[in-house]
Parts: structure tokens; sequence; C-alpha cells
């Protein structure tokens, strides 16, 4: 049996439909101008996107940053300072303003080196804290009892690992990231 509160509820709730109904055609077709201008916004809102998907990063900022970009792509623009000798999969990206490590899975050319180029890249972060310290301690102790490093050695690893807890004690933070990027392609400036 439909009492007079059920049909009053559903009174109420085919009104505030209409209501809402109306509104949406209003907003949609009063408002939006042509589909011309409609198209033209929706491609403007596809071009910001992709923009902001791979920002240009300028060296100057990359360390401050970086972290909202973290395993994003990138791009970046600077001189090849260098390629690592040892492998050629790393190489350093400057400028006048700041640096950037860079690392491949594949060799760098040597003929990059003094090249101006942008760069495409991938945000990585190194995270140092105090998880990471105590096994480092461990490793530098274990490597200078096996005889892996001499006593200079020793000292200058176990010295770095001060200054990571020094500068997050100074900063007061409870871990230090340092950010690079993992190479995806590069376009030489011409």
């Amino acid at each position: 049996m439909v009492t007079l509160n059920d049909l009053t509820k559903l009174t109420i709730m085919n009104k505030l439909f209409l209501v809402l109904s109306l509104a949406v055609f209003f907003i949609s077709c009063g408002e939006g101008g042509t589909q011309k201008e409609i198209s033209s916004n929706a491609d403007k809102a596809v071009s910001e996107q992709k923009e902001i998907k791979n920002p240009e990063l300028a060296l100057a900022d990359f360390d401050q940053k970086a972290a909202k970009w973290v395993n994003k792509e990138v791009k970046v623009k600077g001189i090849v300072d260098h390629v690592c000798k040892h492998g050629g999969k790393k190489l350093l990206l400057v400028n006048d303003d700041g640096d950037v490590h860079v690392e491949s899975d594949s060799r760098f050319d040597d003929a990059l080196v003094g090249d101006e180029i942008t760069l495409t890249g991938i945000v990585k972060e190194f995270v140092v804290d105090e998880a990471y310290c105590l096994q480092k301690e461990e490793d530098f102790i274990q490597d200078h009892k096996e005889g892996k490093d001499n006593d200079k050695v020793y000292e200058n690893k176990m010295k770095q690992i001060k200054s990571y807890r020094d500068s997050m004690k100074t900063a007061g933070v409870d871990h230090l990231s340092f950010y690079s990027l993992q190479y995806v392609s590069h376009q030489v400036k011409e």
C-alpha cells in the first residue's frame, strides 16, 4: 500500500530530477559556445596537459623541483661536460646555473662532450636516511677488515657518512634526496 508520505517523496524526487536535468541542459548548451569553440578549448586543455606531462626543468631549479617529477619524464637543456670513462653509461649535463647526472642502460657516445643538448629523462630519487647510513657503515667496516679498503679510503667513506648525518641534522630532516635522470633520448642543438 502506497502512503501519502511515499507519494510526496516520489514527487519531490521527480521535481529534483527535472531541475537537475534542465540545469545540465542549459549549462551544456547555453554557455558552451559553438562546437568549434568547444573543440578549440578541448585542444588547448590536451596541449596544456602534454606540456605538464613532459615539462622542461631548468638545471638551476632541478634539485628543488625534481621531487614533484620522480618517476616521470622531464626535459633539461645543457652542455655535456663529460661522459664517464668507466663504462660510458653516465654523463654530466651542465650550464652556468646547475648540473644533473644522467645514467643510461647503454653507452653514451664520447663525441657528445661539449655539445649543447636537450635531454629527455626520467627523474630518479636516491634517498639517504639513517638506515642507509647504518648499512653503509657496516659495509665499510667489513671492507676495511677484509683489506679491500686502505685506512685513507675507509676514513673518507666514514667522513661521507658523517656529513650525511650532519646535513640531515642541520636541515632538521630524516632523509636527504639526491636526484638524477634515467636517459630516454636527446637532441643536439644545431
